[in-house]
């Protein structure tokens, strides 16, 4: 734990001993059951931005034979050192550059990945890492799946749909993603799909965060690429009473965390 002063995920490594994520464990136990995953013994899983590793480790827990983390943006970062500074900036009122084109990158050491290294290893965990950046990486490298995990990514996209398209190509048939997203809605706005763009740091001071879909921009993306039983697990109507109830009587945007999935055809 020395070595790892900066926990994003809250990861359970034996009874009672539990890193200090961001967030209680019960957050991160609770969008795992909500993003409604399939029986995953004897499947393959595929953890895109896998950060600390804890829906890796989830998945690997639950029975799956083979689970592949997969992460640069986080592993490659000096995280530590990273947020010390965004949370210094934000106090401030200013903004930092993405981690890529920060100070803090450090590609060669991946001082990012200690965290899921030191879990991996007490957990006595088989998910194999793999470092690469997901856009542009060889993606026959990593085979099909049948789950994909795209947690908290999307917003990071520049170029959302051809994201999907390259996260389609790896899904087996009948195979399943699981979706968590930055997302928008604006109390009686049109029915019709829309994203709302972050051009500097406009999001939670992170330059690294592009959109924001509402719902029906979500499950259009997933349409787009040719998968189908788009469920959102969790939206607005999922959001406190008293929340929405001010939001549509302001008739103001608001943003909240959306979680979904689709499957591809069988």
């Amino acid at each position: 734990m020395v070595q790892c002063p900066e926990w994003y995920h809250s990861i359970e490594l034996a009874p009672g001993i539990v890193t200090p994520g961001r967030a209680p464990l019960d957050v991160w136990e609770r969008t795992l059951r909500n993003l409604g995953l399939p029986d995953l013994h004897g499947k393959s899983v595929l953890d895109i931005g896998a950060y600390d590793g804890f829906f890796s480790f989830a998945a690997e827990r639950l029975g799956a034979s083979r689970v592949v983390a997969l992460d640069e943006h986080v592993w490659a970062t000096d995280m530590a050192a990273y947020i010390k500074e965004w949370k210094e900036a934000r106090a401030l009122g200013i903004g930092v550059p993405a981690p890529r084109d920060s100070r803090h990158w450090q590609p060669q050491t991946l001082p990012g990945k200690r965290p899921f290294d030191a879990a991996r290893k007490l957990l006595n965990s088989n998910v194999e890492a793999v470092v690469g950046n997901f856009m542009t990486m060889d993606l026959s490298s990593l085979g099909r799946f049948d789950v994909v995990l795209f947690l908290g990514i999307l917003y990071h996209m520049e170029d959302p749909l051809p994201a999907m398209r390259r996260i389609r190509r790896l899904l087996n048939p009948g195979g399943f993603l699981g979706i968590e997203t930055e997302a928008v809605e604006i109390p009686g706005a049109p029915d019709a799909p829309f994203f709302e763009f972050f051009p500097t740091n406009e999001l939670n001071n992170d330059s690294a965060n592009w959109w924001a879909p509402n719902a029906q921009a979500l499950e259009g993306l997933t349409i787009a690429v040719g998968l189908h039983k788009f469920q959102l697990c969790v939206g607005p109507q999922h959001l406190p009473p008293v929340a929405l109830l001010k939001a549509r009587m302001a008739r103001t945007r608001f943003r909240y965390r959306a979680v979904a999935h689709a499957y591809a055809p069988g």
